[in-house]
């Protein structure tokens, strides 16, 4: 009960927002099954970075690299698929963002350099190689792949979308991890206090590579469903993708200072983000006003987070 009373103000945010457009979206378009289905596979891919990015925000970190490393992973699949087919291709999209999240957390661990700034450089470079396939021409996903093309678009029974059982498995088995596990009781102890956890033998090095490791991972698997929801690796794919996902784990409830936070929040955050951007979208409302607004929800959100915090400190 009281876990279920945490998200409480998020589940009613949900209610309110799908109810705002029920009455909103001409024609009652909002709330039939197959938008709603349409709006959780839309969902799944940025609730998938989402799971990865609490990860690091919990210890106090940040991974700006996701959006680009989604691109990454997506056009080094396909280039591999085209010649080593689907378990070569997906191993291959998997291990390029694996590489890029080790990086940044050998570099978070080793250098103490901010990881804002470690993870802006780690973004540019896998830009930059996603990028340089192909001469930044898309690619596309041919119609003997289907495995790769049933990655994205599926759906089981003729009404799930796969993406979604996806998302939910990654959901499940971070969540265990997170909250089921010391590894998780030693991230909420680093976020909370890092020299603290240094002081009663936390491999906090080890923890900080394993947690950028991982949310490369999520990164990747994010990167190949979107690239066959496109039906092509887009060299430009994945802008602002990590925004909306940073989006998603604030919103969620967990703490930019490191230490607070959840799994169910983060999944939550994300339907909140995701029914925003399809509802305002199908509403007509300019693009430029769908910024202000996801904003102002961010705002919103962390400043909630501060007066928490500072509520608990009196």
């Amino acid at each position: 009960m009281k876990h279920l009373r945490t998200y409480l103000p998020l589940l009613a945010a949900i209610a309110l927002l799908l109810t705002v457009f029920a009455l909103w979206v001409p024609q009652n378009r909002f709330v039939t099954a197959d938008n709603l289905m349409d709006l959780a596979q839309q969902i799944s891919v940025n609730a998938i970075l989402a799971f990865g990015l609490t990860l690091v925000i919990l210890i106090g970190g940040i991974d700006l690299s996701v959006g680009a490393v989604v691109a990454l992973a997506g056009v080094v699949c396909v280039s591999v698929l085209n010649v080593a087919g689907p378990v070569g291709g997906l191993a291959a999209g998997l291990g390029a963002a694996l590489l890029i999240g080790v990086a940044n957390g050998l570099c978070a661990a080793r250098t103490r350099m901010p990881p804002f700034i470690i993870t802006l450089a780690t973004m540019l470079v896998a830009r930059g190689l996603a990028l340089g396939f192909n001469e930044s021409r898309p690619l596309p996903i041919g119609e003997s792949q289907s495995f790769m093309l049933a990655l994205g678009n599926a759906r089981l029974g003729g009404w799930l979308p796969l993406p979604v059982v996806v998302m939910l498995v990654v959901f499940a088995v971070t969540a265990v991890l997170l909250h089921r596990t010391r590894f998780g009781q030693h991230l909420y102890a680093i976020g909370g206090n890092r020299e603290a956890a240094r002081f009663t033998g936390i491999a906090i090095a080890r923890h900080e590579v394993t947690v950028y490791a991982l949310c490369g991972l999520c990164a990747g698997l994010a990167g190949m469903i979107h690239a066959s929801q496109l039906y092509s690796a887009e060299p430009a794919a994945g802008q602002g993708f990590e925004l909306n996902a940073i989006a998603a784990v604030v919103v969620g409830g967990t703490s930019f200072s490191g230490g607070i936070g959840a799994l169910p929040g983060t999944l939550l955050g994300a339907i909140i983000i995701g029914i925003l951007d399809k509802g305002l979208n199908q509403a007509g409302v300019h693009f430029s006003l769908q910024y202000i607004v996801k904003g102002l929800v961010i705002l919103v959100a962390v400043y909630t987070d501060v007066r928490r915090r500072k509520g608990a400190l009196v």
